[in-house]
C-alpha cells in the first residue's frame, strides 16, 4: 500500500478529534442535536485550520446511519465519507471549477435526490476563486436550495466573494489553532507512531506551522524522512536553514558592541548556508521583544525566547532609546523585503545600520602620529565633566581636538566659553558642566595640534574661519542635544488602570481654547516631550507615566488646564483616571513650574472640538471668558 501523509493518516474522524475550534465544533454539534441545519455554511480562515476536514465531519453527522449528529465510523455513510467515496457528498475545488458553465451542471444536479445519505453536501473548496458570473448563477440555488441540500463553502479569502452570497450563509471564521493544541496533536501522532522526539523540536515546528495543524504535520513528515524516524531540535534546524538561539544572540551582542567585522563574518556564514533572512528577521525582533519586555517588566514569564538571566547580559550597555532603535530597524526591514530582489543585500545593510546606530558619534581615525604630552597635559588641565564621561562611555577611543566657541553663540551652558581661573575657583562646582567638551575629527577640519597649547587662546592657535567655526558650534549642539538629556527624579503614585474619571465638557474646552496658549503649548512640547521617553529607567510606575504621556500631543494649555489628545481611546481614559492625576500632575509640573489638571481626549473628539470651535468662531459667538475656575472647581 502506498503511503500517506500524516495529515491525511491522522484527519480528524470525529468532532472530538478536531484540534483548537472549540467553539465552532460545538456550535455545529448543538445545531446537530437540535436539528437546527442551515442550507449554506461559509467555513473562513487560514489555510491548515481545519475547514475542509470540519466540512467533511459535518457531512458525515448529516448522513451517520445511526442518526444526526453521530459520526459512529463504522456505518457504510461513514466508512464511504472517510475514503472519499461517498455518491453523496460532492467536492469541488472553485480554482478549477470557476466557470459559468460548472455552476450550471451543479445547480442542474442539486433537484435529484440524494442516492445513499439523507443530505446531498455540495464542499466548494477556495470559493473565492470561482467569477463573478459563476457566482450569480449560484445566488438562487444558493438562497432558495431543495431541502436534502446543503452547501458548505470554504475559503482563506472571504473578502473576494460578493456580498448577496456572504449574506446568505451561516459564516463561520476559523482562528489559527493554538501552539498548546497543536503541541498536543503532534505529541499524540508521535506516541502512536513510536517516534522518539525533542520538545524543543516540536515548538521549533510549531513556530514555523504558524498555527496550521496540517502545516505542521507536513514539516514533522518531512523531518522525519531526513532524520531517520527521529525528532531532534539539530535536524530541523538544519533541515530547514535555521539558527538556534545562540547563534541569533550572538549576532545581536555583535550588533550592541558596534563589532562589525564579527558581525559580517556570522552573517556571511549564516547566509552561506541558505538562511532564510526574513525568517531570521522576524526571530531576532522576536528576541528584542522579549527584551523591551524586559526592560519594562523585569518579569520573565512574559517572554517567550529568552530567560531572565540572557535579558540582564544582553541589556547590559543597552539603553532603551537603542533598544528601541534596533526594533524599528528590523520592523523596517521585514517591510521593505516585499519591494526588493537582493534580499541579501538589504538584510546587510540593515544589520549594519543597527550595529552602527547609537555609535553616529564616533569618529573616523587619522593616521597621524599625537604628541602624548599633549593628551596627558590636556587631561590635567582641563577634568573632564560628568557629561564628557557619558558620552566617552559610548565612544570608543578616537583622535579629537578641543575647539573654543564663542561667545557670542547661542548654546547650552555647558557648551559656552572657559571661564578664567579666577572664576573658576569661585564657581567650581557650576563649571564643572562648562568646561569645553571634545569632539571628533570630521575629514573636512584643520589637523588637530600638538603639545600643551591646544587648550590655550583660539585666536592664536585655531586659525580656522568665523563660517567653520559656527558649523562646528551648530554640529555640537546638536550632538549634545542627542546625547544629554537630563531627565527630573521624580516620586509618584502606583499606576492605576481602572477607577473613577474625571470628564469636561465640550463647553469648558471651547473656553480653554480661547484662554490657551500657543507659544506655552510648543515650548512645553518641545522641552517636555524629548525627555518624557528617557525618565523612570529606575521606576516602573514613572516610566508608566512618562510613556503614557509622551503619547500624547498637547493641544491646549491654559493656566490651569492641560488637555491632551491621543490616537486611542485606551490611552485617554488612563489618562483621566482620578487616581492617575496627581502623579501626571507633579511631572508637568516639572516643565511647566505650577500644577495644572491633565487632560485627555481621543483623536475623534479633538476634530468635533475642532469643527465646533472654529464655527463659533466664524459666528463671532465664542465665549468670552477670563478663566476657566467654575468648571475645573470639582476637579481641583
Amino acid at each position: 500500500m502506498s503511503y500517506k501523509a500524516l495529515y491525511r493518516t491522522y484527519r480528524p474522524s470525529t468532532f472530538e478529534e478536531v484540534a483548537g475550534q472549540k467553539v465552532i465544533v460545538q456550535t455545529l454539534q448543538n445545531a446537530l442535536n437540535q436539528n437546527k441545519i442551515a442550507h449554506a455554511y461559509l467555513f473562513a480562515g487560514p489555510r491548515g485550520t481545519g475547514k475542509t476536514t470540519m466540512a467533511k465531519l459535518f457531512a458525515k453527522a448529516l448522513n451517520c446511519e445511526k442518526g444526526i449528529g453521530h459520526q459512529c465510523n463504522e456505518c457504510s455513510n461513514c466508512l464511504a465519507v472517510n475514503d472519499g467515496s461517498h455518491q453523496d457528498i460532492i467536492e469541488i475545488d472553485a480554482a478549477s471549477n470557476n466557470g459559468v458553465d460548472d455552476i450550471r451542471a451543479l445547480v442542474d444536479n442539486v433537484n435529484y435526490a440524494p442516492i445513499k445519505g439523507r443530505y446531498k453536501v455540495y464542499i466548494i473548496d477556495e470559493v473565492h476563486m470561482m467569477s463573478a458570473n459563476a457566482f450569480n448563477a449560484l445566488l438562487k440555488t444558493l438562497e432558495e436550495p431543495p431541502s436534502h441540500v446543503v452547501f458548505i463553502l470554504a475559503t482563506t479569502e472571504p473578502h473576494k466573494i460578493i456580498p448577496t452570497i456572504l449574506s446568505r450563509c451561516q459564516r463561520y471564521n476559523f482562528s489559527k489553532v493554538s501552539d498548546k493544541d497543536i503541541k498536543q496533536r503532534m505529541i499524540e501522532i508521535l506516541k502512536i507512531e513510536n517516534i522518539s522526539y525533542e520538545e524543543s523540536a516540536i515548538d521549533l515546528i510549531i513556530s514555523l506551522a504558524d498555527g496550521g495543524v496540517r502545516d505542521a504535520l507536513s514539516m514533522l513528515d518531512q523531518v522525519l524522512a531526513y532524520a531517520n524516524q527521529t525528532l531532534n531540535e539539530e535536524d530541523v534546524l538544519d533541515l530547514f536553514a535555521l539558527l538556534n538561539k545562540t547563534d541569533k544572540l550572538d549576532l545581536l551582542y555583535a550588533i550592541k558592541d558596534h563589532n562589525v567585522k564579527l558581525l559580517m563574518n556570522k552573517i556571511s556564514h549564516f547566509l552561506d548556508k541558505g538562511i532564510d533572512v526574513r525568517r531570521l528577521s522576524a526571530d531576532l525582533l522576536g528576541l528584542l521583544k522579549d527584551l523591551l519586555i524586559f526592560y519594562k517588566t523585569k518579569d520573565e514569564s512574559l517572554m517567550l525566547f529568552l530567560t531572565k538571566r540572557e535579558a540582564k547580559h544582553l541589556s547590559a550597555n543597552l539603553s532603551l532609546s537603542r533598544l528601541n532603535e534596533l526594533i524599528n530597524s528590523l520592523l523596517k526591514a521585514l517591510n521593505d523585503f516585499r519591494f526588493v530582489t537582493d534580499l541579501r543585500s538589504l538584510f546587510e545593510l540593515t544589520l549594519l545600520q543597527m550595529a552602527s546606530s547609537g555609535d553616529d558619534f564616533t569618529s573616523t581615525k587619522i593616521e597621524q602620529p599625537v604628541n602624548p604630552t599633549s593628551l596627558e597635559t590636556s587631561s590635567k588641565i582641563e577634568p573632564i565633566s560628568s557629561v564628557e564621561q557619558k558620552i566617552q562611555e559610548n565612544i570608543k577611543p578616537t583622535i579629537v581636538k578641543k575647539v573654543e566657541l564663542e561667545k557670542e553663540e547661542e548654546l547650552p551652558p555647558f557648551l559656552q566659553e572657559q571661564e578664567s581661573p579666577t572664576q573658576k575657583t569661585e564657581n567650581d562646582n557650576k563649571d564643572q558642566n562648562r568646561e569645553t567638551i571634545p569632539f571628533p575629527i570630521s575629514a573636512n577640519e584643520p589637523p588637530p595640534l600638538e603639545g600643551p597649547e591646544l587648550m590655550f587662546a583660539r585666536e592664536e592657535y585655531l586659525p580656522i574661519q568665523e563660517e567653520h567655526k559656527r558649523k562646528v558650534a551648530q554640529k555640537r549642539k546638536v550632538i549634545l542635544d542627542a546625547l544629554v538629556i537630563e531627565t527630573p527624579k521624580i516620586k509618584v503614585g502606583r499606576f492605576i488602570k481602572e477607577g473613577p474619571s474625571i470628564s469636561l465638557s465640550d463647553d469648558t474646552l471651547i473656553k480653554a481654547m480661547t484662554l490657551g496658549s500657543r507659544d506655552e503649548r510648543r515650548n512645553l512640547y518641545d522641552n517636555a516631550w524629548k525627555k518624557l521617553p528617557f525618565m523612570g529607567e529606575e521606576d516602573e510606575n514613572l516610566a508608566s507615566f512618562s510613556s503614557l504621556l509622551h503619547n500624547g500631543t498637547p493641544y491646549i494649555l491654559t493656566d490651569q488646564l492641560l488637555v491632551l489628545v491621543y490616537e486611542f481611546n485606551e490611552h485617554a481614559n488612563l489618562c483621566n483616571l482620578i487616581d492617575n492625576q496627581q502623579s501626571l500632575r507633579k511631572i508637568i509640573a516639572e516643565f511647566l513650574g505650577r500644577e495644572v489638571v491633565v487632560y485627555a481626549i481621543s483623536r475623534t473628539h479633538e476634530r468635533k472640538v475642532t469643527k465646533l470651535f472654529t464655527n463659533l468662531n466664524q459666528l463671532h459667538q465664542l465665549p468670552r471668558v477670563k478663566n476657566i475656575d467654575k468648571e475645573l472647581e470639582e476637579i481641583l
